[in-house]
């Protein structure tokens, strides 16, 4: 009857992983396919959870990291991201470190730059801050 338990928890700690993909209860499920192997053998409740919990944790802590490490990790692009890079032009004059507007992909935006830019200059969109665009001119 032991078994059955090690069997209910892999089967309920496979379905958190697939509905997570966090790569956390993975290792947790290995260490139950374990258990459920040695809860043939074993009688001791005790032996068996012991060695389930260690090797969870063991597994845990020394393969993710690898296993992460080589994964592919995607971000997701927003309708923003897609603007960085792109060339706009200055609407509105930006004084160094002071905001400015840019209109890029026909929307205008707050843009700020660490150099004065006057209306009409074109510049590169390197990264957004918030709601604003941080720009520089575009030959430099």
């Amino acid at each position: 009857m032991n078994w059955i338990f090690w069997l209910i928890l892999v089967i309920v700690l496979t379905i958190i992983e697939l509905a997570t993909v966090n790569l956390l209860t993975v290792w947790f499920v290995i260490s139950g396919i374990v258990a459920l192997f040695l809860s043939f053998f074993i009688d001791n409740v005790a032996v068996v959870s012991t060695i389930f919990a260690v090797l969870g944790i063991f597994l845990l802590f020394t393969t993710r990291p690898l296993l992460k490490k080589y994964l592919p990790t995607q971000k997701e692009r927003t309708n923003l991201d897609r603007i960085v890079g792109k060339v706009g032009v200055v609407t509105e004059e930006i004084k160094k470190n002071q905001i400015g507007e840019v209109k890029v992909d026909g929307k205008k935006w707050s843009a700020i730059s660490n150099k004065k830019l006057t209306v009409g200059t074109e510049v590169i969109i390197d990264a957004i801050d918030g709601v604003k665009l941080i720009v520089r001119k575009e030959d430099e």
